[in-house]
């Protein structure tokens, strides 16, 4: 009835991708193979977010009540002081996760099956956490995929080792510089020179150890002052031998960092006025580089992509993901950018975005925060993304803060998010 192969055996790739057959029964429901139903949260009962391309083929999206990752915040605080850091425009104390809340979210990682990913990161820098190995050991041995980002300054000998001996999947490091000069320009610290050293050793030190992981990533937030880095920053990644490299715009907290958005003139076209023009696979010479920055000069990139399902407009990378977030205090909340009240500016207006939580683990299980009502009504709605178009209309003064729209939304709005309208990105 139903044929499949494992495209991994074939390519290489991720054992999450399958091709095959897929019949249709009587009555015209389609029957999902139950690997590939189980592995993405298609369970008996649960309701499913259906999007047609272009092509006519309808996508299947996850369902909201399938959790995949859990965002872990191990502390909000860090051991830089960068010109792009929220910081600079809160008020909030510090704070490291104790083990109480962990163990709560281990409980919840157990309980749920496929076992979400574990993602060590949020607003602070997860090696500064004290207890960050054994943190990271525990998810491992709870069946769980591991990944983490740091700023890469702490990564020495010793955590490093102790990163690989936790079975740590994937590490993800911060690099918005290729020199020494344009790294401490972001980074306000002279640090690059250590970072490059820790991830030499760190690689070394895998092939000693006889280890495949962590695999490594780099991170790079894009702004005027740095782009002409960013060819140099997967150079210099490459030679360190990053598998993945993760481009981010900034989000501008302060009025200087308003000044190095990329996206001025994006945020408000109208993205369905837009030209149609697309490209066959072709090789990336200089030729074809030099002909797609003319085609592109002044028009946004969508003018040049087919709109796909699910993104980069009104659409949450997190309910996608199928993601919860947990701050260093056990407060549960749908998404990242909610997790610490905070104010940044979205284009010329000054935005401030309240924190949002949806439970606490120090008041119940993750699992019971997951699945209450209210919560899955959250994540529906934004898989809907039924708000109001803050980001091209940003005309009225509801667009300063996130607690309500025109559209009679409620904290959280998010017709204003730029993560939703893929400006802004985390790994």
């Amino acid at each position: 009835m139903i044929e499949l192969y494992d495209e991994s055996r074939v390519t290489g790739r991720s054992p999450r991708a399958w091709k095959g057959f897929v019949s249709v029964d009587a009555e015209g429901r389609l029957e999902i193979p139950p690997e590939v139903a189980r592995r993405h949260g298609f369970t008996p009962g649960s309701r499913v977010w259906v999007e047609s391309g272009e092509s006519g083929l309808a996508v299947l999206h996850r369902p909201v009540s399938a959790l995949a990752r859990v965002y872990v915040e191990p502390t909000n605080a860090c051991n830089l002081d960068c010109r792009t850091c929220v910081r600079h425009v809160w008020d909030e104390p510090l704070g490291t996760m104790q083990p109480v809340v962990f163990g709560q979210v281990l409980e919840g990682v157990r309980a749920t099956e496929p076992r979400p990913e574990v993602f060590f990161g949020g607003f602070g820098e997860p090696l500064g956490h004290p207890e960050i190995l054994s943190m990271v050991d525990a998810a491992h041995e709870a069946g769980a995929r591991t990944e983490l980002i740091t700023n890469g300054v702490l990564l020495d000998d010793g955590m490093a080792r102790g990163l690989i001996q936790a079975g740590l999947d994937f590490l993800w490091v911060s690099l918005d510089g290729a020199t020494p000069a344009s790294y401490l320009d972001v980074r306000l610290g002279d640090e690059l020179p250590r970072i490059i050293e820790n991830l030499k050793d760190l690689r070394q030190l895998r092939y000693r150890l006889g280890s495949r992981v962590p695999k490594l990533g780099i991170a790079f937030v894009a702004m005027r002052r740095n782009l002409k880095d960013l060819p140099e920053v997967v150079s210099l990644g490459r030679r360190l031998g990053a598998r993945k490299f993760h481009v981010s715009n900034v989000l501008p907290y302060t009025e200087e960092m308003r000044g190095e958005v990329l996206y001025g003139r994006s945020l408000w076209e109208d993205r369905y006025r837009f030209e149609r023009l697309t490209l066959p696979r072709m090789d990336c010479s200089a030729a074809l580089l030099e002909a797609w920055g003319k085609l592109t000069f002044r028009s946004d990139w969508t003018a040049l992509v087919e709109r796909e399902p699910g993104g980069p407009f009104d659409t949450c990378p997190f309910v996608a993901r199928g993601s919860t977030s947990v701050r260093w205090d056990g407060k549960v909340s749908p998404c990242l950018p909610l997790l610490h009240a905070h104010e940044s500016y979205l284009d010329e207006t000054r935005r401030r975005n309240q924190a949002y939580f949806v439970g606490s683990l120090l008041e119940g299980p993750l699992r019971g925060v997951w699945e209450d009502p209210a919560y899955v009504r959250l994540r529906e709605r934004l898989q809907e993304f039924d708000f109001s178009p803050c980001t091209v209309c940003n005309s009225c003064e509801m667009a300063e803060a996130n607690v309500e729209d025109c559209f009679g939304s409620e904290l959280p709005a998010c017709g204003g998010c730029l993560w939703a309208q893929g400006f802004i990105r985390c790994p």
